[in-house]
């Protein structure tokens, strides 16, 4: 009902427009709104585009627009909507659906458009219709561009997206029965451009300077218009034929007609001298048939050579994935008077515009202000009139423009995406397929263009050709792009038009490659060698002396090296230099350590201006704590420092210990990273050594593939195919490789062909082939076996050359003397407490070449151990493997002590005097049967949550840790999350798995972690204070507004995306850029610009609105406000009644009060001489480094939920390098400037645009 109500209308608007009498339209009054109310109703329309079919059905193109626009294009107003209109109906088809469709249903409605596509096109091709819109364009033009106004340039462009439409439809094939030299309705459309002066005014879009806007329009209306156009024709058009052109017609005929004759005298021999009833019946001896008997033949003796089983049987469907790629459409011959205007378009163009529109396009596309796939109209153009100006008299200084090493490398890096994108985009497979092809014929075109250039008489001209050549030439892509398009040719998806073309256009480029080495003695070119090596630990290198004496005289020699360069670093160094790694896993906190070893490292090295280099670059990146100096440091104080690093007792990792290369089982085998590196180096070149890698099936094969249809291919394709065969079985005597079924087949059927005479380089080929196989046939009786299989250069070399034989290459085999002293050996050692007992018994072996791998293979063969893994090398650690008496009393004593303690793995870890990874523990105490499961070392949980939120019986430090929870370093809410999974957890693998991330998270013990945020907490405080000092009250008021913004947007919303802060006043900007309001707003949790193109701070997704409330309490300052740090507060434990009438002001400074007080009475003070860098005791040490580690993990934590696998491996690496005692702030935000790569991408983003006056208010 709703379609019927629709079409009345569409009827009821189509008759407002009017009405033709005759050859005269009259207009009906409200004709201009019934032309709109069709653009309203077509902006409308459905998937199935109805309203386009309707519009088509009633022909309003051919019966109202057209006779409007010429009758009354005076009415400028109807004359802009009519053109509007028809550029929207006249759209093409593809644009419509997106695609030609799959489904029958909107395939049909898709042929409808079409099929009214085409009566548009028809309507079109009359001289009148291309007069007016030429005349109109031309006065267009006439106007300056002062002049011009928005409607005419709107104007413009549709007119020539009009004649773009139209010449875009495709022909119909059952209408269009036409043959060479008869005028379709295409050359109809372009005689029709041609006598309107259309062609003239593109021609001058495409040259003036003023019109370069509509370049991209102008070469598509170009392309379109040469569409069914080769060069080739029409540069002979108008000409007598050539010579050339004779002779390959002759050639042509004569195969023909011998083919011919020959079909003619088969037909004779096959006809039977008695009549056709007098048949019979034969038995054919030694061809079985289905049974056992032989095969019984009814039909006349003269076709027995073609019988065959398969004769009856239902033809084998190919699945639609294994069918041959189709064609695209061939070419046809336009009427002489089209190529002949159209010759004469593209001599003008060549002269007077090519270089210029070419040039624009080129901009446009590498600047991306073009349309999707509107690259592959330059590539057209390129190999069009590059080749139209090969044939008509080349001249290089008309494609100049396109003739440049930048070009082969733009099309060289299309072909790559190309291809890239027909392996991922299957769907559009074809599609990637034309626009590769179309790619190569480029490609193939500059290097025909190249050659030209070298037959040139211009001396200039050969000595560029020359130099574009040693470019191409010397570079490894433009080398090999066609082995390896030839590697992967894909027969399903690219047509043998393109192999045609690639098969060509590389015969060319070996015979340019061939004649440019012969002339040079040498050749230099540019080799690229990717390395892959897997990564293992760093080599032992020779310690350093470290010696007083040492240590003076190296310090003698960097003070003198430094004093003497004034300490100014050379660019190099400064740029070289990077003190930590962005991507790496380890914590900031332990980059720090590396770096400050880093330095010491390169002052033993005598390297002044690397070690100064280093140290200024760490302090850029942890300028908290002064570290490594402050930002404002003089250099003498930076010549001190420098030589305390030098004399510190500094951390190091242990050095991996020294032995034999580890061979295990490949399934014990653990798999280790593999790194890539592309070594780039100069090799000299040799032509015989790059036609080697042609002998390969994998490129021989498409050769092969072609030659099959070699009576359709042109004598010249045939040509190539056979030069490169010739390459590879006489010039690398590799003849062996084409000894295959197929290709004998093959050969077989070119010299049995009637018409072989015509084919004499392949006959004579094939001849060479077959005759080396037979000679090698009597040398080698296994070669007609080899014929059923594709050959390899290795499987080629035994083949002629002889058969290896079989015990070449295998590893020696074990003796049965042998294999009982491997089983006594290990009989006898095998219940001594050895740490590997491979290790051990490896040299007591008779047979010392044995290796270990071999050694734990035959153990498990033997059946002395179940598998190898039970035989696995031990990881390097702490190298401590056996527990002696003394250890296991103190481990016995140590968990009798805590085993009633929250945390008894953590504190029994602490308490060790030989320091153990945490595995190592508890293997050791599941085997002293201390505990009965693992389950029981795990960390007990508070269970008092809500009666410590209540405020009763709490102490300060609960009270603190309570208070402080909205800070972004404190996980409470994840850990809340992270019970409640844990409750439903079953397995004891999972409790284990979910344990250890709970350790991840919670690291050290609760006391450690509030003694953490307090002092985090208080460093705020005094940052606030001094910034306030500073006068920055208005940017921190600015901050505070953000965050209460922010917090209550992720409240309302429900959803966290990262805010940036974008300062609007100049104030605000100031203090973005200020180190010290940089430094507060890291230790609030934002979020530094990631890379270059981010601009501003960011408030990350993953705080929550409790903690940015909490935040931004903490940028209030009070009347109170301590101004440093040695006022003491006395705190007090609040009653319920208290907590519950405390407001959000209070509660914030009652916060700052209680951890100023809390941090002046944990307050300890530090050394600053060198005895800083050296650990006071061992107690000390273990929890400064727990609390390093807690705080580091938090934040790993908090910004990515992925890392929670590594975190058992993280521990036991971590536990085993002793740290630093430093006056530093753990404040775990190392990792708060990694983006977060886990936000979604498509979400909506909010600006936090807050002026200062805002703040105010």
């Amino acid at each position: 009902m709703n379609e019927f109500k629709m079409n009345c209308e569409l009827l009821a608007t189509c008759s407002a427009l009017g009405y033709l009498e005759g050859d005269t339209y009259h207009k009906e009054a409200d004709c201009l709104e019934s032309v709109k109310d069709l653009i309203r109703y077509l902006r409308h329309e459905d998937d199935t585009r109805d309203v386009r079919q309707q519009l088509g059905a009633s022909q309003i193109v051919q019966n109202d627009l057209l006779p409007i626009i010429t009758q009354y294009r005076q009415d400028k107003a109807l004359f802009d909507a009519c053109i509007r209109l028809m550029v929207n109906i006249t759209q093409p088809a593809l644009l419509c659906f997106g695609k030609v469709p799959d489904d029958p249903v909107f395939r049909h409605h898709y042929l409808q458009v079409t099929s009214h596509l085409q009566a548009y096109k028809e309507a079109f091709a009359t001289e009148n219709v291309f007069g007016i819109l030429s005349e109109t364009l031309y006065n267009l033009l006439q106007l300056d561009w002062e002049q011009r106004q928005e409607e005419d340039n709107l104007l413009i462009e549709r007119i020539l997206l009009l004649v773009r439409n139209m010449l875009h439809v495709p022909a119909n094939p059952n209408e269009e029965k036409k043959v060479d030299d008869d005028a379709s309705v295409h050359d109809r459309v372009l005689w029709a451009i041609h006598m309107s002066g259309f062609d003239d005014l593109v021609k001058f879009l495409a040259s003036a300077q003023s019109e370069q806007r509509w370049s991209m329009h102008v070469l598509e209306i170009i392309s379109l218009m040469f569409r069914d156009q080769t060069p080739d024709a029409l540069v002979s058009a108008g000409h007598a034929r050539s010579a050339e052109e004779k002779h390959r017609d002759t050639h042509e005929l004569e195969a023909l007609r011998q083919r011919e004759h020959a079909e003619k005298r088969s037909r004779t021999l096959q006809r039977g001298t008695r009549h056709s009833r007098f048949g019979g019946s034969f038995v054919v001896q030694g061809l079985k048939a289905i049974g056992e008997k032989d095969v019984i033949y009814h039909r006349n003796l003269n076709s027995f050579k073609n019988y065959t089983h398969d004769i009856g049987k239902a033809v084998r469907r190919v699945p639609k994935r294994n069918r041959q790629a189709l064609e695209c459409k061939d070419k046809r011959r336009s009427a002489l008077n089209v190529r002949l205007f159209l010759r004469e378009f593209c001599v003008d163009f060549l002269e007077n515009c090519y270089n210029r529109l070419m040039y624009l396009v080129k901009e446009s596309l590498i600047r991306e202000q073009t349309q999707q796939h509107d690259e592959t109209y330059y590539l057209w153009a390129l190999s069009f009139f590059m080749a139209f100006n090969r044939g008509n008299g080349f001249r290089a200084d008309l494609v100049s423009e396109t003739m440049s090493v930048r070009a082969f490398h733009y099309i060289e890096r299309n072909i790559t995406n190309y291809y890239e994108m027909l392996l991922t985009d299957k769907k559009e497979a074809t599609s990637w397929s034309r626009r590769m092809h179309l790619a190569l014929k480029a490609y193939q075109e500059l290097l025909l263009t190249v050659n030209e250039m070298d037959r040139s008489p211009d001396e200039s001209i050969r000595q560029s050709s020359s130099v574009i050549k040693s470019n191409i030439f010397y570079l490894m892509e433009y080398r090999e792009i066609f082995l390896t398009l030839l590697r992967k040719y894909d027969e399903t998806r690219q047509p043998y038009s393109y192999l045609k073309d690639l098969v060509e256009s590389t015969h060319l480029f070996l015979r340019m490659l061939d004649r440019f080495c012969n002339g040079r003695k040498n050749l230099m070119v540019q080799k690229k060698k990717v390395r892959r090596r897997r990564s293992q630990g760093k080599k032992n290198q020779s310690a350093p002396d470290t010696s007083p004496e040492a240590l003076a005289e190296t310090w003698k020699v960097v003070e003198e090296e430094l004093k003497n360069s004034g300490f100014q670093l050379s660019e190099s160094i400064t740029e070289s230099i990077v003190p930590f790694d962005a991507t790496s896993e380890t914590p900031l906190e332990e980059q720090r350590t590396e770096a400050m070893v880093r330095v010491q490292d390169a002052l033993l090295a005598r390297l002044g201006p690397e070690a100064l280099g280093l140290l200024r670059a760490a302090r850029e990146v942890w300028p908290e704590g002064d570290v490594f100096g402050s930002a404002d440091v003089e250099p003498e104080e930076e010549l001190e420092l420098l030589k305390q690093i030098l004399q510190a007792n500094l951390p190091r990792p242990p050095p991996p210990e020294t032995g034999g290369m580890e061979e295990e089982d490949d399934g014990a085998e653990l798999e280790e990273e593999e790194l890539e590196s592309v070594q780039i180096s100069e090799t000299e070149f040799n032509f015989l050594d790059f036609v080697k890698r042609f002998a390969n099936p994998s490129i021989v094969r498409p050769y092969l593939l072609l030659l099959k249809s070699y009576s359709k291919n042109t004598p010249h394709t045939n040509h190539c195919i056979v030069r490169m065969l010739h390459r590879v079985a006489v010039d690398l005597k590799m003849d062996a490789l084409f000894f295959q079924l197929s290709v004998f087949h093959l050969l077989n059927k070119i010299m049995s062909d009637p018409a072989a005479a015509a084919y004499k380089e392949l006959v004579t080929f094939a001849k060479y082939v077959l005759s080396r196989f037979f000679s090698l046939a009597a040398q080698n009786n296994k070669a007609y076996v080899e014929l059923l299989f594709w050959k390899n250069v290795t499987a080629v070399r035994e083949m002629t050359e002889g058969y290896s034989k079989d015990e070449v290459g295998k590893k020696p085999a074990w003796t049965e003397e042998e294999e009982e002293e491997l089983r006594k050996l290990y009989e006898e050692h095998r219940d001594s407490e050895v740490p590997d007992i491979v290790e051990t018994l490896l040299p007591l072996l008779s047979n010392s070449s044995r290796t270990r791998r071999q050694v734990v293979t035959k153990l498990v063969h033997l059946g002395l151990v179940d598998n190898a893994k039970e035989l696995k090398k031990q990881k390097k650690g702490t190298g401590i493997v056996l527990w002696t008496e003394d250890q296991e009393q103190e481990l016995q004593m140590l968990f009798d002590e805590y085993k009633d303690s929250d945390d008894v793995l953590g504190n029994i870890l602490k308490k060790l005097t030989a320091k153990r990874s945490r595995a190592r523990v508890v293997d050791k105490l599941l085997s002293m049967g201390l505990v009965s499961e693992r389950r029981e070392l795990y960390k007990k949980r508070s269970r008092s949550a809500q009666t410590k939120s209540s405020g009763k019986g709490m102490t300060e430090d609960d009270f603190l840790a309570e208070l402080t929870q909205g800070f972004p370093d404190d996980p409470v809410d994840m850990d809340d999350e992270d019970e409640r999974e844990d409750e439903s957890e079953e397995t004891e693998e999972e409790e284990d798995e979910e344990h250890e991330r709970e350790k991840s998270q919670n690291g050290g013990s609760s006391l450690q972690s509030m003694h953490t945020t307090a002092e985090r907490r208080a460093d705020v405080s005094q940052m606030v204070h001094a910034l306030y000092q500073q006068g920055m009250s208005g940017p921190l008021l600015w901050i505070q507004n953000c965050l209460n913004i922010t917090a209550s947007d992720r409240v309302d919303d429900g959803v966290s995306q990262p805010v940036p802060l974008v300062p609007l006043s100049e104030a605000n900007e100031e203090a973005m850029d200020n180190k010290r309001f940089q430094r507060l707003l890291r230790k609030l949790g934002m979020r530094a610009p990631a890379n270059e193109q981010e601009s501003f701070w960011r408030i990350p997704a993953k705080i929550s609105p409790s903690q940015l409330r909490s935040a931004a309490a903490a940028l209030s300052l009070r009347e109170d406000q301590p101004t440093n740090g040695e006022e003491q507060v006395k705190p007090r434990s609040p009653t319920d009644a208290e907590v519950e009438e405390v407001s959000g002001e209070e509660r914030a400074q009652a916060v700052r009060a209680l951890l100023l007080a809390h941090k002046t009475k944990h307050h300890t003070t530090t050394k600053a001489d060198v005895s800083d860098f050296t650990s006071a005791d061992d107690t000390d040490s273990v929890t400064e480094r727990t609390q390093e580690k807690t705080s580091t993990k938090r934040s790993r934590v908090l910004d990515d939920d992925d890392d929670d696998d590594d975190d058992d491996d993280d521990e036991k690496q971590n536990g085993d390098v002793s740290t630093v005692l430093m006056n530093v702030n753990t404040n775990g935000d190392a990792d708060s400037d990694r983006e977060d790569i886990s936000a979604p991408v498509k979400r909506r983003r909010k600006m936090v645009l807050i002026d200062e006056d805002e703040d105010e208010d």
